[in-house]
């Protein structure tokens, strides 16, 4: 027992976190230091090219942002990571079931909602640094229980810019309208047609995006 012990706090598992929201970045740090004894976070970052150039990079385990807007697929980012040797966990806001199966499919040994207790990250990076998966029993509860088929979970925000645009709005004047710039509209945009993918719908035209959300009631249609 005594050596076990030992062994676990001689050979920490070396943590990198990487997220765009310095606020959680901080607060998960202090969350995950205070919180397990064998876990040793050695890297905090906010893009992927400072955890890849970081001095203590190739680390054990990754918690990593899903969404960190820098336009490169999740599934390099895990492939990457594997090819060096590093477990994957990733971190999200969001959790359809269709993300969380695409994530792991595409490698990830965890898949996180942010708002998940200090203890369920702490259980994920022990499991992925053994080579586990895990999915907190939440997560698991709505991956098993999603329907094919069923319409994706949109924001409030990503559901305004889609019946603008679906009302035949351009690009940039659903920026103006909303306030914000015309690149995060493109964002927007491309975020929900990932998810209407996901979910077995191809809304990769306007007449698509239109007729869909007609169908999922985001737009009135107009006589």
């Amino acid at each position: 027992m005594t050596n076990t012990a030992v062994t676990l706090i001689d050979n920490p598992i070396r943590l990198a976190l990487v997220d765009d929201h310095r606020m959680l970045l901080g607060a998960l740090t202090e969350w995950i230091r205070g919180a397990a004894d064998d876990i040793n976070m050695v890297a905090a970052v906010t893009t992927w090219p400072e955890l890849l150039t970081h001095p203590e990079f190739p680390v054990d385990v990754v918690l990593l942002d899903l969404d960190l807007k820098d336009n490169i697929p999740v599934s390099l980012k895990i492939s990457t990571l594997k090819t060096a040797g590093v477990k994957t966990v990733l971190m999200s806001t969001y959790s359809e079931p269709a993300l969380v199966r695409e994530a792991l499919a595409a490698g990830a040994l965890g898949y996180l909602v942010k708002t998940e207790e200090a203890s369920t990250i702490v259980e994920a990076i022990h499991a992925a640094n053994d080579g586990d998966s895990y999915i907190s029993a939440e997560l698991d509860l709505a991956l098993h229980s999603g329907t094919a088929g069923s319409s994706p979970r949109l924001s409030a925000q990503e559901r305004r810019v889609m019946a603008l645009y679906g009302a035949g709005e351009p690009v940039k004047a659903v920026a103006h309208q909303l306030g914000i710039s015309e690149e995060t509209a493109k964002s927007y945009l491309k975020r929900i047609r990932e998810k209407y993918r996901l979910a077995g719908f191809d809304v990769g035209t306007k007449v698509a995006l239109r007729k869909r959300a007609i169908h999922d009631g985001i737009l009135l249609q107009s006589d």
